[in-house]
């Protein structure tokens, strides 16, 4: 990172946020919102939904609505003298060249890179490792306004045909395009309305896919509900697809299909939530068999991760909440007949296979660990890693004789590694040449008490030399959710945070996976309550060590972590000054009620499932606990048009009502993107809506960030 200030970053940081810049006066007339006399009845207690026709999606009203807040809050940004600046050093800093690791197919070794600043990464190949590259799929070329992007690629087992599934204005909903690898000739009419699914390869003469049954009314609000696993031929009609599992007599949301890299089986994974499946396999090499169940619940979660010949090697967390790797036969692949391969341990695992190794990726308080195994479960090493952090990949086939891995961590930009099965050496493969310098910053791991003394994780970054004053603008965001773990990871955008005298934290809440399934289960339904407090207790413990204040306190949390942050700022309104709620889960009343948000509840619960639950469920859903007459902090919400997974519906009403009930100055904006979904459908839109959300911190803070003195 180069350093444009006369003083050192942090001593000027430490000044200007003495002396604060000025504010825009600005009089907040939000729009006249509409409301309608809606009500729900649950268990006896009337609930009103004044803003329910925002659920429209495709109404007038809705898009009228939408502009007018639109209007409001790009005029507000506007006026932040900074913003441009943040956006055009964001834009510098990503200006690098970023390379994925390798993977090879057929005669092609593949990989994805992008030059800089195209809006979409490209994919290449090039035959052997040191061969001139030529591009193969480039999504740069699909749309003139580049929102439409590369949502996967599969290749059959011999590497000459490809399918290649493309999403548009970032919509969960995809398109598959079949090919020839060779010389990418399209084979077939492209097959539309697919979701969820990738494209699992038998030969090269056909694959399996999953979808969804075209949703009545708007495809991107609409509930889906019923997934089900084709196998098409190519060349064929869609409408000759065979049906391969799930009917409407016995619905499952979510169905997978992927077949053994040998092919000789053909696995089929059934759930009805995120968590929990039933497991089904077939034997392709027995003419006319059938489907035979492994598992028959959705109790646990079980995937068929490699096979030796019949031997199956299944990973499961039955009866191992931190995860184990078990065998069966064929003959008898039912949970009574499995023998422990890798045991559980105290860490949670994540296995995978290549080279005819299993590889072991634990989390140890939230830092990676890998360990190569032999396929019946003996230890040949633990592989070194470059030091504390996040490792990736150690998948490959079954004849590969190396691997290719990830490494990164909060100052350590993610570096591709080659790994030598046979040897256990690791070999700088490509590292990036970022505009950071890592030695200029440090992470701590800390341990804080939530509010039921539980021991929480936290990992705090920053630039060295920090002063704990109790001024410095501090970013908190985290997800705790869905048994995802957030491990230590580099953000390009973050740099501008950092280099600008930002404390980045991220806490490890209850809800994620980063201790397993307990950990996990300690925050869903009825728990669910654990995650804010855990929330809340980390943002308390950055100011009673005077990292900072609630005055330079900002949340942030997309998705869940959306719910999250809405959670908190109507929980806790006083914790801090700004509140970045994105694409979230506002109205928990009837998140279940759109696409696939059925599929939830197995973290949320229903308000249809009891009144316990119900009453649960609303007195912390964040659009219903938002009261009038409080000082909420300055919001932010973001989402987009095309979010087809958490409806903007959600952050509609949730706006709406929380301008209505904002009683202190602090501005509540909505900013909703077009042609973007749960993510934004490309870089440009992704640093439009970084830099927004940095000037309205800064802003709502009163700060003059270091990067807005040379424009002076």
């Amino acid at each position: 990172m180069k350093s444009t200030a006369i003083l050192p970053a942090v001593s000027l940081f430490i000044l200007v946020a003495c002396n604060p810049a000025p504010k825009v006066e600005q009089a907040f007339q939000y729009p006249a919102t509409q409301k309608v006399d809606s009500v729900d009845e649950y268990f006896g207690v009337k609930v009103s939904d004044p803003y329910r026709w925002m659920e429209n999606d495709t109404a007038r009203a809705t898009a009228d609505w939408v502009k007018s807040e639109n209007e409001i809050t790009f005029g507000f940004l506007k006026k932040i003298p900074y913003r441009d600046s943040i956006r055009k050093r964001l834009e510098a800093v990503y200006n690098y060249e970023r390379l994925s690791a390798p993977f090879k197919e057929g005669d092609y070794f593949y990989f994805y890179k992008n030059d800089g600043l195209q809006n979409h990464s490209v994919l290449y190949r090039k035959k052997g490792e040191s061969a001139a590259p030529e591009v193969f799929l480039d999504p740069n070329t699909f749309s003139k306004d580049g929102t439409t992007r590369l949502a996967g690629v599969s290749f059959s087992k011999d590497g000459t045909r490809a399918g290649f599934q493309i999403s548009k204005g970032g919509a969960d909903w995809t398109e598959a395009i079949i090919i020839n690898a060779s010389d990418k000739k399209i084979l077939e009419d492209t097959i539309r309305n697919l979701k969820f699914t990738g494209i699992a390869w038998k030969g090269n003469e056909g694959f399996y896919f999953s979808t969804y049954d075209k949703p009545k009314g708007s495809q991107l609000s609409a509930k889906t509900q019923n997934h089900k696993l084709y196998y098409h031929k190519v060349g064929t009609l869609r409408s000759q697809d065979k049906l391969i599992f799930g009917d409407d007599k016995n619905p499952r949301r979510y169905v997978g299909g992927y077949l053994t890299e040998d092919e000789r089986f053909l696995v089929v994974s059934a759930a009805n939530s995120t968590t929990g499946n039933e497991l089904y396999i077939q034997d392709m090499k027995s003419p006319g068999a059938k489907l035979i169940t492994v598992v028959n619940n959705f109790d646990h979660n079980h995937s068929i991760i490699d096979n030796d010949g019949e031997r199956l090697i299944v990973q499961t967390n039955l009866n191992a909440p931190n995860n184990r790797v078990v065998e069966a036969g064929f003959s008898q692949p039912t949970p009574e007949h499995w023998k422990d391969i890798i045991p559980e341990t105290g860490n949670v695992l994540n296995a995978g296979g290549a080279g005819g190794k299993l590889f072991a990726n634990y989390l140890a308080d939230v830092k990676t660990q890998v360990k190569q195994y032999d396929r019946h479960g003996k230890l040949e090493r633990e592989i070194e890693l470059p030091g504390i952090g996040t490792a990736n990949g150690f998948g490959g086939k079954e004849n590969d004789r190396e691997v290719y891995y990830s490494f990164t961590s909060f100052i350590y930009p993610p570096t591709i590694f080659k790994y030598d099965i046979a040897g256990g050496k690791s070999t700088v493969y490509e590292k990036p040449k970022v505009d950071f310098k890592p030695e200029d910053y440090e992470t701590k791991q800390v341990f804080y008490n939530s509010k039921d003394g539980t021991k929480i994780p936290m990992f705090i970054t920053y630039k060295k030399g920090l002063e704990l004053n109790g001024r410095n603008p501090t970013l908190l965001y985290a997800y705790g959710g869905f048994n995802i773990s957030l491990t230590p990871g580099f953000s390009t955008s973050r740099i501008v945070w950092l280099e600008n005298g930002g404390v980045f934290a991220q806490p490890n809440l209850r809800g994620g996976g980063e201790y397993g399934e307990k950990w996990h289960l300690a925050g869903t339904k009825m728990s669910k309550q654990n995650v804010f407090d855990d929330f809340i207790a980390a943002g308390e413990y950055l100011i009673k060590e005077k990292y900072t204040s609630s005055q330079y306190l900002a949340i942030q949390g997309g998705s869940n972590g959306g719910l999250l942050i809405g959670a908190t700022m109507t929980q806790r309104p006083d914790l801090a000054k700004v509140a970045l709620p994105a694409v979230g889960v506002m109205d928990m009343l009837r998140y279940n009620k759109f696409t696939a948000g059925a599929g939830w509840a197995y973290d949320y619960g229903t308000a249809e499932d009891s009144k316990e639950m119900f009453e649960y469920l609303k007195k912390y859903s964040p659009l219903h606990a938002l009261k009038g007459g409080t000082n909420y902090p300055a919001t932010l919400v973001t989402t987009a048009d095309h979010d087809d997974r958490v409806v903007p519906a959600h952050s509609f009403k949730f706006a709406a009502t929380l301008q209505a009930s904002q009683t202190g100055p602090e501005p509540v904006l909505i900013r909703i993107d077009t042609k973007s979904g749960h993510g934004a459908s490309n870089l440009s839109k992704a640093l439009d809506v970084t830099a927004d959300q940095f000037a309205f911190i800064w802003y709502n803070m009163g700060i003059l960030p270091p990067l807005a003195r040379k424009d002076m």
